[in-house]
């Protein structure tokens, strides 16, 4: 960027800020669990910030392959995420790209996702997602465990239940008036399978301009909580007898050049979903990395609590346990709704979106790049089948833990290579790594169910 660029920018910043009367700026990153970290800087200092960016010790905010000795990390602010905050509107937000001695820093899941779609609009092609972000609305009890913050949120199955979605009205409509005036355009907001989850949804973009939204959309559902004296969560399965919150992810690609979408066949497909060859094949790559694209779609350990298919209190998981593709099948891992995208229901709430679209991309890319044909679409009830004739089918099973999935994640030699490298080696190595850890860690805790299974057993 130029200095006349800069000062351009620096003007136009301005000008927002003076237009909405913001007084603070959020400049804003995630690490990799997908933490939101930001500091809080005032509008006067708004030069000093556009110029050189806000300091940060990447060591203290979390896994961004930073020791204490290693220079600051450096966050300078993308002008087109500017965004004011209309639940606290004298403050405005900017998601930020880190850098470390002026160099992009390869560690920074959204700096992994620009240099993805940096490399996919070479070949003149934008990805573009929407999300179903899933949440849970809770208390806490005094030890500590968790209830439903609605006491009379009960039933058995409270899936759209209008009684259940009255109740909760005033955080829903109050939230649907937030992202209209963020201008995301909000057009649906429902009670969910779960005692107490929620699921509002916005309209699609490029997969940037989505992931910069969750992350804003997941810090104001957690701050409005707070406000009204409750718990927002986003945990992929806060409850074991409930459905877990997931986030589905909708996508398609798009010429740079005309803005033409790809994924749209014609009525003669004869798999019959009326999509693309294109789109097929992206199916088909995403689909055949599944094992190890699921560590970064679901990258907790309590992530893998909630797929499987064994039914929760509302009869169905909702979550997939297999690598397979369908049309307006919720037992697979890709429905096709639409024939003009893809919904894959792999990934939770606990996904860095900037890692997971990165990832996802990768692997659909590859389909295309190698041809990959994903097959006839599948039918069936995959919740229903036994799993010997799902092997039968040729139809692979999904990792049980995030163990298994870190370790086909580390072998992964596409996602190796998109995620690119780091000081270190492969990100995906500095990933598996972590999650490795994160799993032994929680393995070596002694549980209550434990105790309960095998204080007496021998």
């Amino acid at each position: 960027m130029s200095e006349v660029d800069g000062g351009d920018v620096l003007e136009q910043i301005r000008a927002k800020t003076e237009r909405d009367g913001v007084e603070f700026i959020y400049a804003m990153f995630v690490e990799m669990h997908g933490k939101p970290c930001a500091k809080l800087v005032p509008v006067e200092a708004l030069d000093g910030l556009m110029a050189d960016g806000a300091g940060f010790a990447g060591f203290a905010a979390g896994p961004m392959g930073q020791n204490p000795s290693d220079p600051d990390i450096l966050a300078l602010p993308d002008p087109a995420s500017y965004v004011q905050l209309p639940w606290q509107p004298n403050v405005a937000a900017m998601q930020c790209d880190p850098t470390v001695d002026g160099e992009l820093w390869p560690y920074a899941p959204r700096v992994i996702l620009r240099q993805a779609l940096d490399q996919l609009k070479a070949k003149n092609l934008i990805l573009k997602t929407g999300v179903e972000a899933e949440y849970s609305l809770v208390d806490r009890n005094d030890d500590g465990s968790l209830r439903i913050a609605d006491d009379r949120d009960t039933q058995a199955m409270p899936c759209y239940d209008a009684r259940l979605l009255t109740t909760m009205l005033p955080h829903l409509t109050e939230v649907s008036r937030h992202l209209n005036t963020m201008g995301w355009g909000n057009y649906a907001n429902d009670h969910e399978d779960a005692n107490g989850q929620f699921e509002q949804n916005w309209q699609f973009a490029d997969a940037m301009t989505t992931a910069d939204r969750l992350i804003i959309f997941r810090l104001m559902i957690h701050t409005m909580a707070q406000r009204d004296g409750r718990w927002a969560t986003f945990m992929p399965k806060p409850f074991s007898d409930r459905t877990g919150n997931g986030l589905h992810t909708h996508m398609s690609l798009w010429s740079a050049d005309t803005d033409e979408p790809l994924f749209v066949g014609n009525d003669n497909d004869p798999k019959g979903l009326g999509l693309s060859e294109m789109a097929y094949q992206f199916a088909g790559g995403l689909v055949h990395h599944a094992s190890a694209l699921v560590a970064i779609a679901c990258p907790i350990v309590n992530s893998y609590k909630r797929m499987g298919v064994g039914a929760p209190n509302s009869g169905a998981t909702w979550a997939p346990a297999y690598a397979a593709y369908g049309g307006n099948n919720r037992t697979q891992m890709i429905r096709v709704p639409e024939p003009d995208r893809l919904e894959v229901r792999l990934g939770d709430g606990a996904a860095n979106p900037y890692l997971m679209f990165a990832a996802m991309l990768a692997c659909g890319m590859d389909g295309v790049e190698q041809r990959i044909d994903p097959g006839q679409p599948n039918t069936a009830n995959l919740f229903e089948l036994d799993p010997s004739e799902v092997a039968a089918r040729g139809i692979e099973t999904l990792p049980p833990t995030l163990l298994h999935a870190a370790d086909n994640l580390a072998k992964n030699d596409v996602l190796g290579t998109a995620l690119g490298m780091t000081r270190s080696g492969r990100y995906t190595e500095y990933f598996a790594e972590i999650k490795r850890a994160e799993f032994m860690a929680h393995h070596h805790q002694v549980t209550q169910g434990e105790i309960d299974a095998y204080l007496t057993l021998m």
